[in-house]
């Protein structure tokens, strides 16, 4: 198999995946703050009910933010061994050639770490306005247990 084309498949199918999770990041995370927005906590009659709706696609974000780095770690090693099998079957180290090898490495880590640093602010915003949610609900449910 050419070596050119094993490189081509790792920086599009590292960096592909990575753009995937950082646009699936981005759409799960403006879909819940519509939802909230429209979020209505006094039609719950229960607590649970409210945390099963208002945390659905959480968890996607958090794996996202934590399993992008991983990826980018994959990509930045599979680089790096195109670079020494580079090296080790040519004759001679041409220097352009390792650099731009060790760049493509390096741009899989980059691009993990920029789609983890969001997603885990999205999953951390999220997770206190769900905590703020379900104050509400509990607040709302006393002032009818008062009024009863």
């Amino acid at each position: 198999m050419n070596i050119e084309l094993i490189k081509e498949i790792v920086d599009y199918g590292i960096i592909g995946i990575l753009g995937l999770m950082s646009f699936l990041s981005i759409w799960f995370y403006i879909e819940r703050l519509i939802f909230f927005a429209r979020l209505d906590v006094s039609k719950y009659k229960y607590r649970e009910e409210l945390e099963i709706d208002a945390t659905n696609h959480i968890s996607i974000i958090s794996s996202f933010g934590s399993n992008a780095p991983y990826i980018g770690l994959l990509g930045t090693v599979i680089g790096i061994i195109i670079t020494f099998y580079t090296m080790g079957m040519g004759g001679e180290i041409d220097v352009k050639t390792i650099m731009s090898s060790l760049a493509l490495a390096l741009k899989a880590t980059a691009m993990g770490l920029v789609v983890a640093i969001p997603s885990m602010m999205f999953y951390n915003h999220l997770g206190r306005k769900i905590e703020v949610l379900i104050a509400l609900w509990e607040i709302e449910q006393k002032k009818n247990f008062d009024a009863n």
